[in-house]
């Protein structure tokens, strides 16, 4: 069985995830044609459920806006300026990006 999570941890290296994220934040704007939008991601150590990430985009059709939401949420889940580690029981495991995580990135390429 899975050992459960009792803390996710979330590092990242300022300069270079503040200028990543305003570049694709500004991608998505130019690629959906947005009015607007706004990525903002936690850091530091939080326990299980806790809230990671807010994506809001708006945009004069909401098509344009949620796909910007999904393209936003797969850069950031795949190909983020994050590092994330769990800690379980036997200690801390860092966090790979998944098979799947890779396919849904693939998709916007």
């Amino acid at each position: 069985p899975e050992v459960p999570v009792k803390a996710l941890e979330l590092t990242h290296y300022g300069p270079l995830t503040l200028s990543g994220m305003e570049r694709l934040a500004e991608q998505a704007r130019r690629r959906f044609a947005l009015d607007g939008v706004l990525v903002w991601h936690r850091i530091g150590v939080l326990t299980p459920g806790e809230g990671i990430v807010l994506v809001a985009a708006a945009a004069r059709h909401r098509r344009g806006a949620l796909e910007a939401v999904d393209f936003l949420m797969d850069h950031l889940k795949s190909a983020s300026w994050l590092w994330k580690r769990e800690k379980r029981g036997d200690g801390w495991h860092w966090i790979e990006p998944r098979a799947e995580d890779h396919d849904a990135l693939a998709r916007w390429q």
